[in-house]
């Protein structure tokens, strides 16, 4: 059932045995997840099924340095199916090395190992549309595929572990008619959550406010709370409900908003490929179900513990769109269309290049010189991505020089002084708006440099070609993308000590007995993935441990088979 807010009657007051806040890929899975599973569920969403932009305002807020992090209105989607609406796909797991406890990455290590999650990764990756949970060469093809560069024997790199891309899936289109149409489950649209509010004991949260832009409040009372609104939006919350506790909610030790990650990414270097035009393949490998999957070089787990050094993957590129000289008529094409490519996508397009009229012409002159080409990327692109439902994942140029540059993700350290804190500022339904301080570490730094190092070293020590980087230019390059997208993560992290955490490692929050957090928040480290897959997988654990809470309980009718 659907039901928007501003039709229910003023000062209404709604009772489940759980709530769910927020109908991204986190709400959307548990719910789907407690389906027939006996439990009356409510799962309230901010948003509509189409975007509005007074909804997708009361994101808006102050970012310290904004060289370094985009407004806090951009890359998120508060609507009905949350950021899935927007994102490009990728998917992979985290990495074994990712839940340790590392001496050289600060306040690492995850309260469980990746064991704990793998039983609800394959899951994961088919709600996510990205095929079976195979991500290695050898597990997800039953033929050899031909290498990424002939002759290319690293020392430090892996280059047989996969990225796999969903449809890119949009949760809300594609699971909404399931809890639609399921009778214990109940969709309020409109619904603003503005506050959580204890009950008498202090220890658990006895009702959730909620406010339509319109004007109109509810209640809703509930035996268990989840909120996955997201890294930003969840420290935003627990922080403004502080009717109770002073600092808010599971923020006894100051740490919700604190240790604030996302990814460092970036462009880098040219690469020389010492081989026939044919001994390189950078582009997609297609699975048998038809799943595109690329591969990466991945820096080892002993090089990273040897070295004392985070996590990182590299993929081959092409030369920078901006720089005309590349004389590529489809990268010109690219250039041109600035303005009509969406913005978490072309704030990749940087360049001082950009502002010049001469820059601008040497583009149109690539493209006069080579139309061909450039229609033919046109065609593929409108055929194989805009129609497609399967989409293809991004912009694969196949080099006629064998010149490529690095393209690079890698692990961000926790950093307790990366915070996400509250303003005096409020958006109109008087919840105070956020302030983000993005900070990198000289260990973030590190880890890119000394891994750009080995990765420039193995192409040397095996002859196939040279990368050449300036490294003293690593930090500046590292910074031009800043805070990497929407990767919002570790706000509101796990672990065992509530004084450098705010959840359990059952994602409930310290001292607040039935309020859980699902999504990237709770992560304690970064890794070198994108977060939605193990997102996925956390939602899918959670909801598993949620049917436990209620049988224990007494409520509902829970239905314990694994789903």
């Amino acid at each position: 059932m659907m039901h928007i807010a501003n039709e229910l009657p003023e000062d209404s007051l709604l009772t489940a045995d759980i709530c769910i806040v927020g109908a991204g890929a986190a709400g959307i899975v548990i719910a789907l997840q407690l389906v027939d599973s006996g439990l009356d569920v409510i799962l309230l969403e901010s948003g509509n099924l189409k975007p509005e932009p007074q909804t997708q305002a009361l994101y808006a807020g102050d970012v310290v340095d904004e060289r370094l992090h985009s407004p806090p209105d951009r890359y998120r989607q508060r609507r009905f199916g949350g950021t899935t609406t927007i994102w490009g796909g990728r998917c992979m797991p985290f990495d074994a090395i990712d839940f340790e406890p590392r001496h050289y990455v600060p306040d690492s290590g995850w309260p469980f190992s990746l064991q704990e999650l793998l039983p609800f990764y394959p899951r994961a990756n088919q709600l996510c549309e990205a095929g079976p949970f195979a991500y290695t060469v050898e597990s997800a093809f039953d033929h050899p595929l031909r290498p990424m560069i002939a002759d290319f024997d690293s020392r430090n790199f892996t280059t047989n572990t996969l990225e796999r891309f969903s449809c890119p899936t949009d949760f809300g289109a594609r699971y909404g008619h399931k809890l639609l149409s399921a009778g214990n489950v109940r969709v309020l649209l409109d619904a603003n959550v503005t506050a959580l509010q204890l009950d008498e004991s202090g220890e658990r949260v006895g009702a959730a406010a909620v406010r339509s832009l319109a004007g109109r409040r509810a209640r809703v009372q509930a035996r268990q709370f989840i909120l996955a609104t997201g890294g930003l939006e969840v420290a935003r919350l627990l922080l403004a409900s502080s009717d109770v506790h002073r600092n808010g909610l599971g923020n006894s030790h100051d740490v919700v908003g604190r240790y604030y990650m996302c990814h460092i990414a970036g462009t880098i270097g040219a690469i020389k490929i010492k081989r026939a035009l044919h001994a390189v393949w950078h582009g997609y490998d297609i699975s048998d179900e038809g799943v595109y999957c690329r591969r990466r070089m991945a820096l080892r787990p002993e090089i990273q513990r040897n070295l004392g050094i985070g996590n990182f993957v590299a993929r081959l590129h092409h030369p920078r769109i901006t720089d005309p000289a590349h004389r590529n008529a489809v990268l010109s094409l690219l250039f041109l269309s600035k303005p009509l490519i969406p913005y978490e996508y072309a704030k990749r397009l940087h360049g001082d290049e950009r502002s010049s009229l001469r820059a601008w012409l040497r583009h149109v002159g690539n493209v006069v010189t080579d139309p061909f080409d450039a229609a033919a990327f046109a065609w593929h692109m409108l055929k194989d991505r805009r129609l497609a439902e399967r989409k293809f994942p991004s912009i694969i140029i196949k080099s006629k020089a064998n010149l490529y540059s690095i393209d690079y993700h890698a692990e961000q350290q926790p950093n307790r002084a990366s915070r996400v804190s509250l303003t005096q500022d409020r958006d109109p339904l008087g919840v105070p708006r956020i302030k983000i301080d993005w900070r990198y570490t000289g260990g973030d730094v590190d880890t890119v440099t000394r891994a750009l190092a080995l990765l420039a070293g193995d192409f040397k020590h095996g002859g196939v070609g040279t990368l050449d980087y300036d490294p003293t230019t690593v930090e500046f390059e590292m910074t031009r993308y800043g805070a990497y997208g929407g990767h919002h993560m570790g706000t509101a992290r796990m672990g065992t000590d509530p004084r450098t955490s705010v959840t359990d490692a059952d994602c409930c929050v310290h001292g607040v007995g039935n309020l859980y957090i699902a999504g990237a928040a709770t992560f304690p480290t970064s890794s070198q993935a994108n977060p939605t897959l193990t997102i996925v997988a956390l939602a899918l654990r959670l909801a598993a441990r949620l049917k436990q809470v209620a049988l224990r309980d007494g409520a509902g009718h829970p239905v314990l088979q694994a789903s």
